[in-house]
């Protein structure tokens, strides 16, 4: 580890995050393969196409994730069972409205988006900048597509804030 300067037992915290990252985004991976299959109605072609936007670039984040945790000289977890005992995400029903697979998601970037935070400072505590900007990225990414999915959900009467 001395080639990346960084303190061992601070950066094995930063993994224990990691994985858990790791875990989150194979199973948000597999729900979006899910949804992409199994989305019916009006909405088919948009949310059909979106998907399967979502689940190409979760499986990008997948491997770099991976590559992440391999880089600071560590083995990521990489076994289903695994993954179901660390998410903290479930898995979803096939036969869900669109509505609610848009929810579903918010609701797993929310949690996303709360591991992220915990492997950033985790990893700034190990002065792991590596580490900060590829999530960092990930986390700035991750909040442009909820806000995409949640005007999705929006009414065209619907009012968004006003800045003062």
């Amino acid at each position: 580890m001395n080639y990346l300067n960084l303190d061992a037992d601070k950066t094995s915290e930063t993994v224990k995050e990691l994985n858990t990252l790791l875990a989150d985004y194979h199973l948000y991976y597999q729900k979006l393969r899910n949804f992409h299959w199994n989305i019916l109605g009006k909405n088919f072609f948009d949310l059909h196409v979106q998907f399967e936007a979502m689940y190409d670039d979760a499986k990008i984040k997948v491997d770099e994730i991976a590559e992440r945790i391999l880089t600071l000289r560590y083995q990521p977890v990489s076994n289903y069972s695994e993954y179901l005992k660390q998410s903290n995400l479930k898995e979803s029903s096939s036969d869900l409205s669109d509505e609610k697979m848009i929810s579903t998601l918010l609701e797993d970037h929310g949690a996303i988006l709360k591991q992220m935070s915990k492997v950033v400072k985790t990893a700034d505590d190990a002065s792991d900048e590596g580490t900060i900007d590829l999530v960092g990225g990930y986390i700035r990414e991750l909040e442009k597509t909820s806000w995409m999915l949640d005007a999705w959900r929006m009414k065209t009467g619907d009012t968004m804030q006003v800045s003062k």
